[in-house]
C-alpha cells in the first residue's frame, strides 16, 4: 500500500463537450492512481477511474450511499440530497424496495413489450417521413419512445409528459438552472407523483404504480414517502437516460460514417453494436453520486480512511486497457465486452433491459427505414444541452 499526499487539487475535469471523455481521467486511470480531489460542492473526494476500483466502489456493501443522505457530502451539484430514494438506499431496505418491482423487469417481461415498442417506433417514424425532411430525432422519436414506454409502464398519462419533462430537466441539472430553479422541479416531481399516487388509490390498474400502491396501503412493504420517490426515481430515470442515449449513438452513427456503413451492411450486428455505444458513449457529463467508505479500504494502493467519500466515473472504467482491447477504438465486433454502464451490484440499473430493448427498437429502425440517413446540418452544429447530469442533444436534426 503506498501513501499519498492526501492534499487534493481543484475539480480538474472540464465540463463535458459533446460526448468527449476529458483525457485527465485516462491518465489517471493508466497511470494506476486515485485522485484526490475537491468536487464543486461538499469538499474532497477520491477519484476512481480504473475498471477494478470502479466495480469495487459499486459492488462492495463498504461503501455506501445511504451515508450521503442529508450530507453535505463531495458532489457536481448544489442541492443536498434530501429525499429518501432507490439511489440513496444500502441493502437491506435498498433490496426491499427493489423487490416490489423487480418482476416486471426481468428479462422474459421486458422482451414481451417489444412489440409495442416497435409500434410506437413505426408510428414516430411514419409521422417523421410524412413531414419530410429535415426532422428533429430527438422530438420525433428520442424522446416520445421511453416516455410512451414508461408512461404505460408506471401509469402515467402521457399528456402531462411536457410539464413532468421540464421538471426532470431542472432536477437533473448542475449550472444549467439556479438552486431554486432545481429545487422547484424536484418538488414538482414530488408533488406530481403524490397527486398519481391518490389517483390510483382511487382507481387502481394494472400499472406499477397501483401495484406499489397496493404494497403500501394492503401490505405495509414501504412508507408513503418512499412510495411517492420511487415514482419519481421510476418516471425521472425510465426516460431520461435512454431518450438522451438514443440522440447520442445515433450522432456517433452519422458522425463516424463507417461505423454507418459496418451496420447497415450487417444488420446482425445491431445488438452487438448497441452494447459497445453503451460502452464506449458518456453518459453522465461528469463523476458519478458519492459513496462514503464505512471502514479503512484500499484502492490502487491507497488507504481510504472510514467517512471518506469515493467519485466513480463509469466512462474512464468501460475504456480501460486492462479490460478492454483496443479500448478507444469503436468496434462493434468487439467479442468480450463487459461494459458497466449500467452501473454494478446493487445499483445496478433496473431498467437495463428495457432501456436495451428501447435502443435496439429505435436503432435498428431507423437504419432500415432511412438508409439514406445524414445530418441537415454541419457537424459542429448539432446543439448538445450543457450544465446537466445527463449528457444529451437538444436537437439532432437529419435528412435522408
Amino acid at each position: 500500500m503506498t501513501t499519498v499526499d492526501r492534499g487534493a487539487c481543484p475539480y480538474p475535469f472540464s465540463e463535458a463537450k459533446r460526448l468527449d471523455l476529458d483525457p485527465e481521467y485516462g491518465r489517471l486511470r493508466d497511470n494506476g492512481e486515485l485522485a484526490r480531489v475537491r468536487m464543486p460542492y461538499g469538499g474532497e473526494a477520491w477519484m476512481a477511474t480504473s475498471y477494478e476500483d470502479v466495480k469495487t466502489v459499486l459492488g462492495d456493501p463498504r461503501f455506501s450511499r445511504a451515508a450521503t443522505l442529508g450530507a453535505d457530502v463531495p458532489r457536481m451539484m448544489p442541492l443536498i440530497q434530501t429525499d429518501t430514494s432507490l439511489l440513496t438506499m444500502d441493502p437491506p431496505n435498498h433490496s426491499r424496495l427493489r423487490k416490489l418491482v423487480a418482476k416486471a423487469f426481468t428479462m422474459r417481461r421486458i422482451e414481451m413489450l417489444r412489440p409495442r415498442a416497435q409500434e410506437v417506433v413505426d408510428g414516430l417514424l411514419d409521422d417523421i417521413e410524412a413531414q419530410g425532411p429535415p426532422a428533429d430525432l430527438v422530438e420525433g422519436l428520442a424522446l416520445p419512445l421511453p416516455i410512451t414506454m414508461i408512461c404505460e409502464l408506471l401509469g402515467v398519462p402521457y399528456e402531462d409528459r411536457d410539464q413532468f419533462r421540464a421538471w426532470s430537466d431542472a432536477a437533473l441539472a448542475f449550472t444549467a438552472y439556479t438552486p431554486e430553479e432545481i429545487q422547484q422541479g424536484r418538488d414538482g416531481l414530488k408533488t406530481y407523483l403524490a397527486s398519481l399516487v391518490a389517483k390510483h388509490r382511487e382507481q387502481p390498474s394494472d400499472s406499477l404504480l397501483s401495484e406499489l400502491v397496493r404494497a403500501r396501503d394492503e401490505e405495509d412493504r414501504l412508507t408513503e414517502e418512499e412510495l411517492v420517490q420511487f415514482g419519481v426515481t421510476l418516471l425521472v430515470a425510465g426516460h431520461e437516460t435512454t431518450a438522451n442515449q438514443t440522440g447520442n449513438f445515433l450522432y456517433t452513427l452519422l458522425s463516424k460514417p463507417e461505423l454507418l456503413r459496418d451496420l447497415q451492411q450487417n444488420p446482425d450486428l445491431l445488438d452487438a453494436a448497441i452494447e459497445e455505444m453503451l460502452r464506449v458513449t458518456p453518459l453522465g457529463a461528469a463523476a458519478g453520486f458519492a459513496r462514503i467508505a464505512t471502514e479503512d479500504v484500499v484502492l490502487s494502493g491507497t488507504l481510504v480512511k472510514a467517512g471518506e467519500a469515493v467519485m466513480t466515473q463509469i466512462a474512464a472504467a468501460n475504456r480501460d486497457g486492462a479490460v478492454f482491447e483496443n479500448p478507444e477504438e469503436i468496434d462493434f465486433h468487439r467479442e468480450h465486452n463487459p461494459h458497466v454502464a449500467f452501473g454494478h451490484g446493487a445499483h445496478h440499473c433496473l431498467g437495463a433491459q428495457l432501456a436495451r430493448l428501447e435502443l435496439q427498437v429505435a436503432v435498428g429502425t431507423v437504419l432500415r427505414r432511412f438508409p439514406g440517413l445524414r445530418f441537415a446540418v454541419p457537424v459542429e452544429e448539432v446543439p448538445f444541452k450543457e450544465g446537466r447530469l445527463v449528457r444529451g442533444l437538444r436537437a439532432l436534426p437529419v435528412a435522408w
